[in-house]
């Protein structure tokens, strides 16, 4: 699992962590896929560590199966020591004979699922007001004195009876959804953005085909063209789901689905009907002969090695219902609810290979992250906008070749052994207990981690490493944060320098702050020229790289930056790739700059740095200039940062600020190229300049003079 993804999950934590201090509802916010659960269970682990009177009740307010879900995954937490203060247990009504209904008190962790507390059911003829007063009330009143902290799991699903008992015996809401409900006050206090979690690795990228006349076999055709490319290069067996409609249109679009599927090129798909009653599920496989659940049906497809190519479902499958190995999702119902779209949209969104995901071939990487959707587009991913390298892209490639750089574990260190570090400490005087020690094991960052895996060849040997994590973990941060003696530039299997450059195509989320260009490596999938940046200080820093490229040289024999002329009758006209990126006949042709913004999306240009983990900067820029420099952007803005709170000031970004130039600094020596690091204070640039390992401080004047001079010391 990549330290991005880790990073994105524990910060979003650690803010719900500080914020219950000081408020009583609070709303979380994070796409589906991006694992909402593990956040939630280590939110309560941290805060059940530290308060042993609170007791949790998640109330899983979907109609699904998404208690049992949430509770299997909670004991499988605690089970494995990953978060050992869980003690769940999931509340049901089910009773033999003439048996009382009965919460038992002695848990810290309890399972509600929703329809179990509605207009009739057992629990709210007094069972749950019982059990929650015997947990809350004073002790001279047979009660525990505990504090009930209330988690509102897809918190959109409204839950009035739950809410009458809130100021009674609720001292905290969580409210936990992809798509909280604004009309309720539900606005978010923490929030993982859809592209920081894609950008994370979390969950996949969105192929969006937003064409009405879109029928379902271009669907199943490009299932078929893409199965075969998922098993090779992903070891999983994809699947693509149809969502069809609840009521009068479903047996038509039903026989429609069925009529495509007989053909005899597809033959050798496999297919499941999901709806609400068994008796209505149907399949061409032969689970059919099982007189199973509904809830059965759905765990046979889910898994990555089934063999069911599509599903085609009502409603059954909105909520709880992970299946990592969909890639595609078709819609043929009429939605009229933007939560329950996005909903639908996040069973296709899971990265299938998040926990090796680094394992993965470049080809590899870039399948487990795409998801193809036709239908509906969300408002939010309708302001994303597709961009591709002008062609032919080989000559911008060939052009713009960047090095870049990873930080070495300690274990590439020439003079360090582990098993000789180890043996060198002192004896440890009380011995840990197992759990804590497997606490403090997975706690600590991925390159520690591995350490230990690949010490511990006995349970002798893992303990001994785990008593002396903290040190191993010291020693790992004093090697990997000296640059001089960990980074290197990026090489091959044969210890060539790698060059990397733009992705061919990528995207990015319309936010404002516009500036059109016309002539620089990207166009945008629409044709249009005008682009959006993600704040103030890149719009500004864009338009001064769009004039400066266009002033002449001072020599006088050229413009500052280089161009190269793109655009030729196109060998592959009419093929369409894995993407659904159609060749045209006839490519235009035009002169481009050689510079343009480092979308984060499929991007290689990337360098490691440390901050109590490895983390990695994406440049905002990159530009070549007339004298073949490759100049390298990171913008940063005082005045942005000031918003988030204490602004230059502000300790945490100061830091980052200070990690980046020492990282830049080295790898501006090891790679020749020269990097920078553009402040804006108010409207005034301080621009960091580092060439061949020196700083440099210039203003925006001495900046434009250095790009028109040949020498670069």
């Amino acid at each position: 699992m990549k330290q991005e993804a880790i990073d994105l999950q524990q910060n979003a934590v650690s803010s719900l962590v500080e914020i219950t201090s000081t408020q009583d509802e609070l709303t979380f916010k994070a796409p589906t896929g991006s694992g909402k659960t593990y956040m939630m269970a280590d939110m309560m682990n941290r805060i059940l560590s530290q308060y042993k009177n609170v007791v949790f009740l998640v109330s899983t307010l979907s109609k699904g199966d998404l208690a049992t879900q949430n509770f299997d995954k909670f004991q499988e937490y605690s089970a494995k020591g990953n978060f050992p203060g869980l003690n769940p247990y999931l509340i049901s009504s089910q009773i033999a004979g003439e048996e009382r209904l009965f919460v038992p008190t002695d848990y810290n962790v309890y399972l509600l699922p929703r329809d179990l507390y509605k207009k009739g059911g057992r629990l709210m003829q007094g069972t749950m007001e019982g059990f929650l007063q015997n947990l809350t009330g004073a002790q001279w009143l047979g009660g525990q004195e505990k504090k009930v902290y209330l988690i509102k799991d897809e918190c959109h699903i409204a839950t009035n009876n739950l809410d009458n008992l809130s100021e009674k015996f609720f001292t905290k809401i969580y409210n936990f959804s992809a798509t909280p409900k604004l009309s309720r006050g539900q606005h978010p206090n923490v929030e993982i953005k859809n592209d920081d979690a894609v950008n994370a690795k979390l969950i996949k990228d969105i192929e969006l085909i937003d064409d009405q006349d879109i029928k379902v076999a271009s669907a199943i055709e490009k299932f078929e063209e893409v199965k075969k490319d998922y098993r090779n290069l992903l070891g999983v067996n994809p699947c693509l789901i149809i969502q069809i409609s609840n009521k009068d249109k479903a047996d038509a679009e039903i026989a429609q689905i069925k009529k495509v599927l007989e053909k005899v090129e597809h033959n050798d798909l496999k297919w499941m009907l999901i709806v609400n009653e068994e008796k209505q599920c149907d399949t061409n496989d032969t689970f059919k002969a099982k007189k199973l659940p509904v809830n059965k049906w759905k765990d046979y497809a889910k898994e990555n090695s089934s063999t069911i190519d599509i599903i085609i479902f009502k409603m059954v499958i909105t909520e709880g219902w992970d299946i990592p190995r969909a890639c595609m999702l078709f819609q043929m119902r009429d939605s009229q609810s933007k939560q329950l779209d996005e909903q639908v949209m996040g069973r296709v969104r899971r990265n299938p290979r998040l926990l090796d995901f680094e394992s993965l071939s470049e080809d590899g990487q870039k399948l487990a992250m795409t998801a193809w959707i036709w239908g509906i587009v969300p408002e939010d991913l309708r302001k994303s906008f597709g961009v591709k390298l002008w062609q032919d892209i080989e000559i911008i490639t060939n052009e713009i070749k960047i090095k870049t750089t990873r930080l070495k574990p300690l274990t590439k260190k020439t003079s360090f052994n582990l098993a000789t570090f180890i043996k060198e400490q002192p004896a440890v005087p009380a011995p840990s207990s197992i759990f804590s020690l497997w606490q403090d094991f997975m706690k600590a960052e991925n390159s520690v981690r591995e350490m230990g895996e690949n010490y511990a060849l006995s349970y002798v040997k893992w303990r001994e490493f785990s008593e002396n994590i903290e040190l191993v973990a010291s020693e790992s941060s004093q090697y990997v944060n000296d640059y001089e003696k960990s980074m290197e530039v990026v090489k091959d299997e044969k210890g060539k320098d790698i060059e990397v450059s733009f992705a061919p195509i990528s995207h990015y989320t319309d936010i404002g702050n516009y500036v059109d260009i016309g002539d620089w490596v990207w166009k945008r999938n629409d044709g249009k020229e005008k682009f959006a940046f993600d704040s103030e200080a890149e719009r500004a820093w864009t338009s001064i790289l769009k004039d400066l490229i266009k002033d002449d040289t001072a020599d006088g024999n050229g413009r500052v930056g280089k161009r190269v002329t793109v655009g030729k009758q196109n060998l592959k006209a009419g093929v369409v790739d894995l993407f659904g990126e159609k060749e045209p006949e006839l490519l235009e042709t035009k002169q481009v700059y050689l510079w343009g913004k480092n979308y984060v999306a499929n991007s290689p240009i990337k360098f490691e740095y440390y901050l109590g983990a490895l983390h990695s900067s994406y440049p905002d820029f990159v530009m070549k200039d007339s004298f073949d420099r490759v100049h390298i952007f990171e913008v940063k803005s005082v005045n942005i940062s000031s918003n988030m709170g204490g602004g230059f000031d502000n300790n945490i970004y100061k830091t980052k600020l200070e990690e980046l130039k020492k990282a830049y600094r080295q790898a501006s020596k090891l790679t020749e190229q020269i990097f920078y690091l553009p402040i804006l204070r108010d409207d005034n640039w301080r621009i960091f300049q580092y060439v061949a390992g020196r700083e440099k401080t210039l203003t925006k004047d001495e900046f434009v003079n250095f790009c028109k001079t040949a020498l670069t010391i």
